[in-house]
């Protein structure tokens, strides 16, 4: 009995104590207790919109079988920091903001105008080289590109092929009709796989790629009544928990899709992903967007499952898919605090209004980015700042100069941001708005940064430099003096001229360098 004991606690300790190594799978998944109350650590927050969208059918524990991204490919996420959304397709002819969103709200001439809108799309200054470069001379660590948004225009050589369309014009009525087409890119005069371009633009830059594909495909009528679809079946009405939220809102009734028509949506859908996961080299990250239905969940899960094969190391977003998802995003807002799960995030927030283009759009200014960048990077996550070229693959000046400044300030500030880690607990902050905290990865460093200039003194209350060690404000070459008690806490004196705005290394977010106790 002893023995078979020994033996037990042996094995237990091998399992649980054992350290992993750095290409480890991602461990098993730990729950944790805040409150009393009990969460996954690895998993989608409760709070979680898209979560929330499908929680009535994507199971919260995954396949066992299942395996996600490497411990590596994870930590290399987190590393990331600072990233370009790009929104771009025929909606950015009319330019009218909110992506293809408007096309829901269009009349029955304007949807079928909008399908037509393709025969005209000839972006002749889209230059994917010049888009690399700029992001890769100003600090941005990767981009995430529209390869299909919702009106299921494909912005790639795409050989799925769509089999039925609605003809909104039809005599008597919206009908639905066959058709054989791709619906993409390469039926445009323009006829260039932007996506391969972009890809290849990228991969020689040393940029993380991340291609953003909508589930729903409103051009597809093998789709209807997914996510908002614009078409509207009777068993959507009858049972509308098979199809997921929003299923329902279609205007325009059409008959119930066969067992056929869903295995073509669910084929041609596993087709255009695994296509760009297969033609456009190494891919970083998949962007999911919204959501299919119950009905298609195990084919849905089947299909993460082989993907995942192709690549193995690929995160996708959690969107539709659940924890079998990788990373989540808030979008356009910023969380409060620390989020109450280790499954790392990426904020989605657009610089003007929308996330794409709108001619004299109001842009929220460099001042923005920097503060949010500091705040979500303080708080642990990523930021992706949202842009939209216009229909000639041109970005906006404003957009151009904003990359610049962002990238200047980087140049001066980037080690306080980019594979930094946040301090525990709520020591990510200080002083209310003022102060944000990040630190290295060892623990060792710890980077203050202040978001308001200090004038002649910089106090903090809860950080603690080691004994004889140097504090540096990043930028400025000399060592500042400080001096320390456990009552008032740290204090740094600014030198007289740095109070002259010109000297100083920048003009927003100076970040402070301090050697600390663990």
């Amino acid at each position: 009995m002893k023995t078979l004991l020994a033996f037990s606690i042996l094995i237990f300790s091998i399992l649980f104590f054992s350290p992993l190594t750095s290409a480890a799978k991602k461990p098993a998944r730990i729950l944790a207790e805040t409150g009393g109350d009990v969460y996954d650590k690895d998993t989608l927050p409760k709070n979680d919109s898209h979560y929330q969208k499908v929680k009535d059918w994507v199971e919260d524990n995954t396949d066992p079988s299942y395996q996600h991204p490497s411990a590596t490919t994870i930590e290399a996420f987190r590393d990331i920091k600072y990233g370009v959304r790009i929104h771009w397709g025929t909606y950015s002819i009319n330019a009218k903001g909110r992506e293809s969103w408007p096309f829901l709200k269009l009349s029955n001439q304007g949807k079928q105008a909008y399908q037509e809108l393709y025969k005209t799309w000839n972006p002749t200054g889209f230059n994917a080289e010049e888009w690399m470069k700029l992001f890769s001379d100003n600090g941005i660590k990767m981009f995430a590109m529209t390869t299909m948004h919702h009106d299921g225009f494909s912005m790639f050589d795409t050989k799925a092929r769509v089999r039925k369309r609605v003809n909104w014009i039809a005599p008597g009525g919206p009908a639905l009709e066959d058709c054989d087409l791709a619906y993409s890119i390469m039926e445009t005069p323009f006829h260039r796989d932007v996506i391969k371009e972009l890809c290849d633009a990228g991969h020689k830059y040393k940029l993380k790629i991340d291609l953003y594909y909508s589930h729903p495909d409103w051009y597809n009528a093998d789709y209807r009544p997914y996510c908002n679809h614009p078409l509207n079946t009777p068993d959507a009405r009858v049972h509308p928990e098979l199809y997921g939220p929003q299923a329902n809102v279609g205007t325009v009734m059409m008959p119930n899709t066969t067992p056929g028509e869903d295995a073509r949506m669910m084929d041609y859908h596993r087709k255009q992903l695994t296509e760009l996961l297969t033609n456009y080299g190494k891919i970083d990250m998949v962007c999911l967007d919204m959501w299919l239905g119950k009905k298609v969940w195990p084919q849905m899960r089947q299909e993460i499952k082989d993907l995942r094969r192709i690549q193995p190391e690929v995160m996708f977003r959690a969107r539709g898919i659940g924890n079998y998802g990788d990373y989540y995003t808030p979008e356009g807002f910023i969380p409060g605090n620390k989020e109450n799960t280790d499954m790392p995030w990426f904020v989605i927030y657009p610089y003007g209004k929308y996330f794409s283009y709108v001619k004299n759009d109001d842009f929220k200014g460099v001042a923005w980015i920097i503060n949010n960048l500091t705040d979500i990077v303080a708080k642990g996550g990523n930021f992706m700042v949202g842009i939209g070229p216009d229909v000639n693959g041109q970005f906006d000046p404003k957009v151009i100069e904003a990359i610049k400044e962002v990238g200047t300030w980087l140049k001066v500030n980037g080690e306080a941001i980019y594979a930094t880690r946040p301090r525990e607990g709520d020591l990510w902050k200080e002083g209310g708005d003022t102060i944000r905290y990040t630190m290295t990865k060892d623990r060792q460093t710890a980077y203050a940064i202040s978001r308001a200039w200090p004038g002649k003194l910089l106090r903090l209350k809860t950080v603690e430099p080691k004994q004889g060690s140097k504090i540096y404000m990043l930028g400025w070459s000399n060592p500042l003096k400080w001096r320390y008690n456990k009552q008032s806490g740290l204090d740094i004196s600014l030198p007289v001229e740095l109070q002259e705005g010109s000297i100083q290394p920048c003009k927003i977010a100076w970040c402070f360098k301090i050697s600390i106790f663990n």
